[in-house]
Protein backbone atom coordinates (compact mmCIF):
# COMPACT_ATOMS: atom_id res chain seq x y z
CA UNK A 1 0.00 0.00 0.00
CA UNK A 2 0.97 3.31 -0.90
CA UNK A 3 0.38 6.80 0.91
CA UNK A 4 1.32 10.02 -0.60
CA UNK A 5 0.47 12.71 1.87
CA UNK A 6 0.64 16.64 1.61
CA UNK A 7 0.01 19.04 4.48
CA UNK A 8 -2.35 21.22 3.19
CA UNK A 9 -4.56 24.64 4.28
CA UNK A 10 -7.23 23.39 2.62
CA UNK A 11 -7.81 20.29 -0.50
CA UNK A 12 -11.21 19.65 -2.17
CA UNK A 13 -12.54 16.98 -4.75
CA UNK A 14 -14.70 17.95 -7.48
CA UNK A 15 -16.49 15.81 -9.73
CA UNK A 16 -18.44 17.82 -12.76
CA UNK A 17 -18.31 20.74 -11.66
CA UNK A 18 -19.63 19.58 -8.05
CA UNK A 19 -17.92 19.70 -5.06
CA UNK A 20 -18.28 16.34 -3.25
CA UNK A 21 -15.35 17.08 -0.12
CA UNK A 22 -13.81 19.38 1.24
CA UNK A 23 -11.44 20.06 3.98
CA UNK A 24 -9.24 23.30 5.40
CA UNK A 25 -6.11 22.47 7.33
CA UNK A 26 -4.96 19.10 6.99
CA UNK A 27 -3.75 16.37 5.02
CA UNK A 28 -4.50 15.20 1.58
CA UNK A 29 -4.02 11.77 0.99
CA UNK A 30 -3.43 9.87 -2.28
CA UNK A 31 -3.83 6.00 -1.36
CA UNK A 32 -3.25 3.19 -4.22
CA UNK A 33 -3.15 -0.94 -3.81
CA UNK A 34 -1.01 -3.65 -4.85
CA UNK A 35 -1.47 -7.09 -5.16
CA UNK A 36 -1.61 -8.91 -1.07
CA UNK A 37 -2.60 -5.58 0.68
CA UNK A 38 -5.40 -6.13 2.74
CA UNK A 39 -7.43 -4.44 5.77
CA UNK A 40 -5.22 -4.99 8.26
CA UNK A 41 -2.46 -3.73 6.70
CA UNK A 42 -4.26 -0.31 5.44
CA UNK A 43 -5.51 -0.08 9.19
CA UNK A 44 -1.82 0.17 10.32
CA UNK A 45 -0.95 2.53 7.64
CA UNK A 46 -4.69 4.73 8.87
CA UNK A 47 -2.79 4.52 11.97
CA UNK A 48 0.42 5.51 11.16
CA UNK A 49 -1.09 9.02 8.85
CA UNK A 50 -2.98 9.93 11.94
CA UNK A 51 -0.30 9.49 14.64
CA UNK A 52 2.89 11.01 12.30
CA UNK A 53 3.70 14.16 13.92
CA UNK A 54 4.53 16.40 10.64
CA UNK A 55 2.69 19.89 11.66
CA UNK A 56 4.85 22.46 13.44
CA UNK A 57 4.73 23.65 17.13
CA UNK A 58 4.33 26.70 18.48
CA UNK A 59 8.65 26.91 17.59
CA UNK A 60 8.20 25.83 14.12
CA UNK A 61 9.58 22.09 14.88
CA UNK A 62 7.74 18.85 13.13
CA UNK A 63 6.36 18.11 16.24
CA UNK A 64 2.40 18.21 16.28
CA UNK A 65 -0.27 15.45 15.12
CA UNK A 66 -3.70 16.51 13.15
CA UNK A 67 -5.40 15.89 16.43
CA UNK A 68 -2.96 18.12 18.09
CA UNK A 69 -4.46 21.00 15.27
CA UNK A 70 -7.72 19.87 14.77
CA UNK A 71 -7.08 18.57 11.13
CA UNK A 72 -8.86 16.82 9.03
CA UNK A 73 -8.53 14.28 6.12
CA UNK A 74 -9.21 14.05 2.22
CA UNK A 75 -8.63 10.86 1.24
CA UNK A 76 -8.51 9.98 -2.37
CA UNK A 77 -8.19 6.75 -4.38
CA UNK A 78 -5.20 6.52 -6.69
CA UNK A 79 -3.98 3.50 -8.31
CA UNK A 80 -1.31 5.10 -10.44
CA UNK A 81 0.51 5.44 -7.20
CA UNK A 82 2.01 1.62 -8.58
CA UNK A 83 2.47 2.76 -12.17
CA UNK A 84 5.55 1.88 -13.38
CA UNK A 85 7.28 3.55 -16.06
CA UNK A 86 10.45 1.46 -15.89
CA UNK A 87 10.27 0.74 -19.73
CA UNK A 88 9.75 2.90 -22.22
CA UNK A 89 7.35 5.94 -22.42
CA UNK A 90 4.08 4.58 -21.53
CA UNK A 91 3.52 3.25 -17.91
CA UNK A 92 2.13 -0.17 -16.95
CA UNK A 93 -0.42 -0.82 -14.13
CA UNK A 94 0.77 -4.65 -13.80
CA UNK A 95 1.13 -4.17 -9.98
CA UNK A 96 -2.40 -2.20 -9.43
CA UNK A 97 -4.56 -3.88 -7.58
CA UNK A 98 -7.37 -5.38 -9.36
CA UNK A 99 -10.34 -2.44 -9.49
CA UNK A 100 -13.10 -4.51 -7.68
CA UNK A 101 -10.92 -5.36 -4.96
CA UNK A 102 -9.45 -2.08 -4.65
CA UNK A 103 -13.08 -0.42 -4.39
CA UNK A 104 -13.49 -2.82 -1.65
CA UNK A 105 -10.68 -2.29 0.22
CA UNK A 106 -10.24 1.42 -0.29
CA UNK A 107 -13.81 1.89 1.30
CA UNK A 108 -13.09 -0.57 4.57
CA UNK A 109 -9.57 1.86 4.55
CA UNK A 110 -12.09 4.88 4.51
CA UNK A 111 -14.80 3.64 7.23
CA UNK A 112 -11.83 2.82 8.82
CA UNK A 113 -10.25 6.26 9.01
CA UNK A 114 -13.47 7.57 9.74
CA UNK A 115 -13.33 5.74 13.11
CA UNK A 116 -9.85 7.42 13.97
CA UNK A 117 -10.60 10.72 12.13
CA UNK A 118 -14.35 11.59 12.27
CA UNK A 119 -13.71 14.96 10.27
CA UNK A 120 -12.09 12.49 7.03
CA UNK A 121 -13.61 13.34 4.12
CA UNK A 122 -13.33 11.17 0.57
CA UNK A 123 -13.12 11.60 -3.34
CA UNK A 124 -15.04 8.85 -5.23
CA UNK A 125 -13.63 5.89 -5.97
CA UNK A 126 -13.03 5.45 -9.52
CA UNK A 127 -14.88 8.76 -10.77
CA UNK A 128 -12.66 11.19 -12.61
CA UNK A 129 -12.15 13.74 -10.04
CA UNK A 130 -10.29 17.59 -10.07
CA UNK A 131 -8.66 17.41 -7.05
CA UNK A 132 -7.23 20.81 -5.88
CA UNK A 133 -5.05 21.91 -2.99
CA UNK A 134 -3.12 24.40 -1.41
CA UNK A 135 0.28 22.55 -0.23
CA UNK A 136 1.06 24.30 3.21
CA UNK A 137 5.13 23.87 3.09
CA UNK A 138 5.60 22.13 1.22
CA UNK A 139 5.71 19.41 3.10
CA UNK A 140 4.89 16.19 0.87
CA UNK A 141 5.47 12.74 2.41
CA UNK A 142 5.58 9.15 0.28
CA UNK A 143 4.30 6.31 2.97
CA UNK A 144 5.09 2.28 1.92
CA UNK A 145 3.95 0.11 3.65
CA UNK A 146 6.78 -2.31 2.33
CA UNK A 147 9.70 0.20 3.85
CA UNK A 148 6.98 1.10 6.89
CA UNK A 149 6.44 -2.53 7.92
CA UNK A 150 9.07 -4.87 6.18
Amino acid sequence: MRVLLQVVTDASVTIDKERVAHIDKGFLLFVGFTHGDDLPLAKKMMEKVCKLRVLPDENGKTNKSLADVGGSILCVSQFTLYASARQGNRPDFIQCMDKNEAKELYEETFAYLKTLMPTSESGVFHADMDVGLTNNGPFTLILDSKELFA
